[in-house]
């Protein structure tokens, strides 16, 4: 007898009621597990989305003080097509934000705000997989909503957001992160995958200056190619996967 795989990816459990996504910028999310949110609303799960920029340093042609309330915009419509209401913006400044804990206390205190079972973000680690170095952003974040999770547990940790009437939530099961290169679980992303594609295309105004292709063959190639690939792992269906962390 042959021994299974040990790489295949299992099931992300899915016996939760409400998740929180907190990410560095807008399109985060969209190019990271917009089919998984999808299909988890479609569900009646909750999701709400915690942002810790606007994104306005991120076109060259564009300076921040127009780009970033046109990200807003353009991550908000973004949402409602995943069925995402509630999103929020932390104001840190877009490139330069920095781990520490002024960045743990504003996620744990969106933890408190949102109570979450199921916290996502995206990939904190250095690379990508190989030599594709990640960004600061995102490795700043992704950390610490890692330890955020914990801290929002924990009233001695900023005692003032107590004091806010923001009580502990200790409740939250797991941290799943998108965009990981040690990926573990895995959501079907066939149900949700026409609506990430037309979400991704809600950031027009940063794909048009990302790629010279038309903006939707070039979101549904992305899409449809990385779903591909982690569903070899995940039986033949087409998934997002994540990295997750049980708490």
């Amino acid at each position: 007898m042959t021994d299974a795989p040990t790489d295949l990816l299992l099931p992300l459990p899915d016996d939760w009621r409400r998740a929180l996504a907190v990410v560095a910028h807008p399109d985060d999310l969209e190019y990271g597990c917009a089919a998984a949110i999808a299909a988890w609303t479609d569900a009646g799960h909750e999701v709400a989305y915690v942002l810790a920029t606007r994104g306005e340093a991120g076109i060259d042609t564009l300076e921040p003080a127009r780009c970033g309330p046109l990200r807003e915009r353009e991550q908000r419509a973004s949402a409602a097509v995943v069925g995402v209401s509630v999103v929020e913006f932390l104001d840190h400044r877009d490139g330069v934000v920095e781990y520490g804990t002024a960045l743990r206390r504003d996620i744990a205190a969106a933890i408190r705000r949102h109570r979450p079972e199921l916290v996502i973000t995206l990939n904190h680690r250095d690379t990508w997989g190989g030599t594709v170095w990640n960004t600061p952003d995102h490795v700043a974040v992704g950390r610490a909503t890692l330890d955020a999770a914990g801290d929002a547990g924990n009233r001695w940790i900023f005692p003032d957001l107590v004091e806010q009437g923001l009580e502990p939530w200790d409740d939250v099961r797991w941290v799943a992160v998108a965009g990981s290169p040690h990926p573990t679980h895995a959501v079907d992303a066939t149900p949700g995958l026409d609506r990430a594609v037309a979400s991704l295309l809600e950031h027009r105004t940063y794909l048009e200056t990302l790629t010279d292709q038309d903006p939707e063959t070039y979101a549904r190639d992305f899409l449809t190619g990385h779903a591909r690939a982690a569903g070899e792992r995940f039986g033949g269906t087409p998934a997002v996967a994540f990295e997750v962390f049980p708490r």
